[in-house]
């Protein structure tokens, strides 16, 4: 009696556990459906979006105190027409990367720039930031726009625009068209996004806030103001420009025109024995045909011969000599007085130069006559 009960005691005390362990998970289960949050049944985009104001907190030695396991570097080659800039400024730009404890150095033999981690540095996306820096400076960026890439509020991005377009003339006309008359919508962009835009060469470097790298037109930031138009395609509001070829292609010197198709195929050509029926030569004999090729051979070689004895001929053709033009008799009424030029000559030899005339000479004398008499 005592081990059958014993018995019992243990298997109710076990089934009464049992009991008890899965009404405790059911329990459990049922407040865990009672905790669990309900799904808002507001918009991705709102839940996405950043609250105007809120700022990332800084990230300090404090929460890094340790440092950095292993040291990290970045290399990048800059054009030799950035040489001389980079040359000046490259003292600014270690002061700037020491204080984030950043090493840099600029290689001026091989044309390239290279940050490092030091032992003392804490933050460790702060060397992706240095790299971005050096790509910045290596495309034609300034040091003063591209030091802002190291704050936590300022990202940047390199675009690539060489390989959007094949043909070069209408890569450069598109981006002639980027930059717009004197800049000006370079500019527009500028203002919109709140960034700063390079263009230069094959690449458009852009820095700026996050939000202002993605938004690059105003119909986008006008028609995100209305909560419909947010979850939407905004295509049909984007302008569709047809595609036109500016540059006329060269026209060929020989043009080949397209015969008219038709589903006949093309007439059988005639063999050498339809044409000699048709000649006739068929039913010759074979020294009559002899005798035609013959004729035809001699008649060839006499218009040769003839042609190249007129060839000859023509150096032995005088030129046509131009015709003897006679000289005009004098006309009478420009003939030229030979008596008058005597004349004059005599009365230049009698006349001294600078001499004075026969009526001056006697005006002259009287005035002096008069002179001494009134004295």
């Amino acid at each position: 009696m005592d081990s059958s009960t014993s018995g019992n005691t243990g298997s109710n005390s076990k089934m009464a556990s049992s009991s008890f362990s899965g009404r405790a998970i059911a329990d459990g289960k049922s407040e865990f459906r009672k905790k669990k949050p309900k799904p808002d049944n507001r918009d991705e985009s709102e839940l996405l979006t950043v609250p105007d104001g809120w700022k990332e907190p800084a990230f300090s030695k404090e929460d890094n105190p340790r440092g950095l396991l292993e040291e990290s570097s970045f290399a990048t080659l800059f054009p030799k027409y950035r040489e001389a800039y980079l040359k000046e400024c490259w003292p600014l730009v270690q002061k700037a990367l020491n204080e984030h404890h950043i090493s840099a150095t600029l290689d001026l033999i091989e044309g390239s720039m290279t940050v490092c981690t030091t032992k003392k540095t804490f933050d460790p996306y702060i060397i992706i930031r240095a790299r971005d820096l050096i790509k910045l400076l290596a495309r034609s960026v300034s040091f003063e726009q591209a030091v802002r890439i190291l704050q936590d509020d300022v990202a940047c991005d390199i675009i690539k625009i060489g390989s959007l377009v094949r043909n070069k003339e209408r890569f450069v006309k598109r981006r002639q068209r980027l930059i717009g008359p004197k800049g000006s919508t370079l500019k527009a962009l500028e203002l919109l996004t709140n960034c700063y835009i390079m263009v230069q060469g094959n690449t458009v470097s852009v820095i700026g806030p996050f939000s202002g790298l993605k938004e690059t037109l105003m119909i986008k930031r006008e028609l995100a103001k209305d909560s419909e138009l947010r979850s939407q395609s905004w295509e049909r509001f984007l302008p569709q420009f047809k595609h036109k070829n500016v540059n006329k292609r060269k026209e060929p010197k020989k043009k080949t025109v397209k015969k008219e198709y038709t589903p006949f195929p093309p007439p059988q050509p005639e063999s050498q024995i339809d044409k000699e029926l048709a000649s006739g030569e068929y039913f010759l004999k074979a020294s009559q045909k002899k005798r035609q090729k013959m004729e035809a051979i001699k008649a060839k070689q006499a218009e040769a011969l003839s042609k190249r004895q007129e060839e000859r001929n023509k150096a032995f053709i005088p030129p046509k000599e131009k015709p003897v033009v006679k000289p005009k008799e004098a006309s009478t009424e420009n003939k030229i007085d030979v008596a008058a030029i005597k004349e004059k000559v005599k009365k230049a030899k009698n006349k001294k130069l600078g001499a004075l005339s026969a009526e001056e000479v006697k005006l002259k004398l009287e005035a002096d006559e008069k002179k001494k008499k009134k004295k």
